[in-house]
């Protein structure tokens, strides 16, 4: 345990202390964060059920207002997310990083280039038809899943770092590579893997049969031009009926994202266990991308707030065991991020570090006047750096996604 570190009982816990350790393991607890600032009654809550004494780092401190008590949930709403949390939700493959980031990147390079190549002639296809080659489309998938397999941060980077003006059905490799990186994590056999990105990458393609513009205003519709907007769903499974060479249950799968836990999603309202495991991952990572995407085809939502937005929905809209595993595959920092370091440098998290996710690799590109850095720094901060004067690196606060524009291919110099 660090020196710097502050043991002290639960009862003496103060809003704005950094509990960094606790006097159990992090798994045996319902904290998706190892280490986070105690901001609510929950946190505390949880805290002094499950522990007795925990370690606080009065550096990472911060001045946080006491909140009020929060109403506890509804009897029933807390049975229900109780009961999610307890289906298996996990595979039993044991994937190994097998190349470095900096090793994989060139190759996922490749592989995203390809794939996006390949998502813009199944677009044309579209357009000009209403069948698309299925082979093509699984030979996208697959060498993304190849990529993931290796090492999954090298695929997140580069589809982090994509032209912020990307077009809606670019959207659709995004969601591939996180849908595929999210199977990996849940430790899915290959083949379901590739199945997921699969889903990712053709659900949203009856889009391209909507009225030009439409996909576009999508969060301000109502009446009428919303129910034509839902009519992307029949259009995509159409084009997929079309199309052989597809797997049989891509249709199903396919139409499955905007369903919600609760029944109130479309196109037919399925609730609760209706909505296979597929569908329910599929709705978390596109309700994530759409919030997080750039204007106009998003929210352009911080990451931490779509994962808020996701893990206060937990248990109604989404299902809470699986929002809880994707806020840990994704992490505090997730990779693509902005972070701006005690230092006042600005830096790109390049790489997770899954024992502890608040110190991430970075790629330092501005120094803390705003001016490039090159070559880019790089800082593993689970090695706790020294950043000068005996102060060690730290990440002070995330930044706006277009804090910082870096062109994918200087990653490969």
């Amino acid at each position: 345990m660090s020196s710097k570190l502050h043991e002290i009982p639960v009862d003496l816990l103060k809003f704005g202390m950094f509990v960094a350790a606790l006097d159990r393991p992090w798994s045996e607890t319902p904290f998706m964060f190892q280490g986070f600032v105690l901001r609510t009654e929950t946190q505390l809550v949880a805290l002094k059920k499950y522990c007795k004494r925990v370690y606080v780092d009065p550096v990472k401190a911060e001045r946080v207002e006491a909140p009020r008590m929060a109403p506890a949930a509804p009897p029933q709403a807390s049975a229900e997310i109780s009961e999610q949390l307890k289906e298996k939700v996990r595979g039993d493959v044991a994937y190994r990083v097998s190349a470095s980031v900096e090793d994989e990147l060139p190759q996922a390079h490749n592989a995203y280039a390809e794939a996006g190549n390949i998502v813009e002639k199944l677009s044309q296809m579209i357009l000009t038809g209403n069948v698309i080659e299925s082979e093509r489309a699984k030979e996208a998938v697959t060498q993304i899943t190849d990529s993931v397999v290796r090492n999954p941060d090298a695929m997140m980077l580069l589809s982090q770092l994509r032209d912020q003006a990307a077009k809606s059905l670019e959207r659709a490799l995004q969601v591939s590579v996180h849908m595929t990186v999210f199977g990996r994590f849940l430790q899915l056999p290959r083949e379901r893997i590739e199945l997921l990105g699969l889903v990712g990458l053709l659900q949203d393609i009856g889009t391209l049969k909507l009225p030009a513009g439409l996909a576009e205003r999508r969060s301000a519709l109502t009446g009428e031009p919303l129910k034509i907007y839902q009519s992307h769903i029949a259009h995509t499974v159409e084009i997929l009926s079309n199309t052989p060479g597809l797997p049989a249950e891509i249709q199903a799968l396919a139409s499955l994202h905007h369903e919600r836990y609760d029944g109130s999603g479309y196109p037919r309202g399925l609730k609760g266990k209706a909505i296979p495991q597929f569908g329910s991952i599929a709705m978390i990572v596109d309700t994530f991308d759409a919030l997080t995407a750039p204007q106009p085809y998003g929210e352009i939502m911080p990451p931490s707030g779509a994962l808020n937005y996701l893990f206060q929905n937990r248990g109604m809209k989404f299902h809470a065991g699986l929002v809880e595993q994707y806020i840990q595959c994704v992490g505090a920092f997730p990779v693509g991020s902005v972070v701006e370091l005690n230092t006042g440098e600005i830096a790109i998290v390049i790489a997770q570090n899954l024992a502890r996710r608040l110190q991430p690799r970075v790629m330092v590109v501005e120094d803390g006047d705003g001016n490039p850095v090159h070559p880019h720094k790089m800082l593993n901060l689970i090695d706790e750096p020294h950043a000068g004067a005996g102060e060690i690196y730290r990440i002070r606060r995330t930044l706006e996604s277009d804090t910082v524009r870096i062109n994918p291919r200087e990653l490969f110099l």
